[in-house]
């Protein structure tokens, strides 16, 4: 399936179930960059808008870059951001037209060379990856995460943890990591949500079927008040040039 298609039947799901980013995530990434207001920042793979919207409500004015209609159209509009058709290769910006590109939850579906390149094209000064990973200390994440392992249909997880190291090796620049802890609650039909958004898991047939009865037995397992919390980690890793 490929990256810029297989979320077509899921955008909705995306946008109203998966994580937000800790403030000191999105911190880091403008750390060091000066006032917010002056800032322009490009978006790649930005999904439906959730990582734009929080930079944006920092006041930095932020190109969407996104190849698929549906995450596009699926996405709360924001007068700070402005949305684009485009590739990591290939996002049809201007040279140095940006301060920095950022790419959230999406790097490793363009982990390669051609995107490095794109990336120093743009940005006049940075770009930052911002990963969240299920933080798997805590028993119930790391009961989901199991759970992911047994169902997964494709190896997207193991795509993730290299994406990280491709990363840390960007050329010709300064690398600087920080990790930051968060939550996510809950109730039943948002676990079930969330588990919809996931682009490797079933979304229709028996393994659908036997995914949705074991999320069941995992939220009457682990929830408290009629809620579940999810621990999550994200990795934010900065290149300045």
């Amino acid at each position: 399936m490929r990256p810029t298609t297989r979320f077509s039947g899921r955008a909705k799901a995306y946008a109203a179930f998966r994580p937000s980013y800790p403030p000191p995530a999105i911190d880091a990434a403008l750390a060091g960059l000066g006032d917010p207001n002056a800032l322009t920042i490009a978006d790649v793979g930005a999904g439906t808008g959730i990582s734009a919207r929080l930079f944006a409500e920092r006041g930095v004015s932020v190109v969407a870059i996104e190849p698929n209609a549906n995450m596009r159209e699926a996405a709360e509009p924001h007068g700070r951001v402005r949305w684009q058709e485009g590739t990591a290769e290939h996002t049809h910006l201007p040279d140095a037209s940006v301060d920095a590109v950022v790419a959230c939850q999406a790097f490793h579906w363009f982990a390669n060379h051609d995107a490095f390149r794109e990336f120093r094209r743009i940005a006049r000064r940075r770009a930052a990856l911002l990963q969240y990973e299920r933080h798997e200390l805590d028993d119930f994440t790391k009961a989901y995460g199991e759970a992911m392992r047994v169902y997964a249909t494709d190896d997207t997880e193991a795509l993730r943890r290299r994406a990280l190291e491709l990363f840390r090796a960007f050329p010709e620049a300064s690398i600087t990591g920080s990790e930051h802890v968060s939550r996510q609650r809950l109730d039943r039909d948002g676990l079930l949500g969330r588990a919809s958004s996931s682009s490797y898991l079933p979304s229709s047939g028996p393994k659908a079927a036997a995914l949705q009865n074991d999320l069941h037995r995992l939220f009457d397992r682990y929830q408290r008040d009629g809620h579940i919390e999810f621990v999550m980690i994200t990795y934010v890793l900065v290149a300045d040039w």
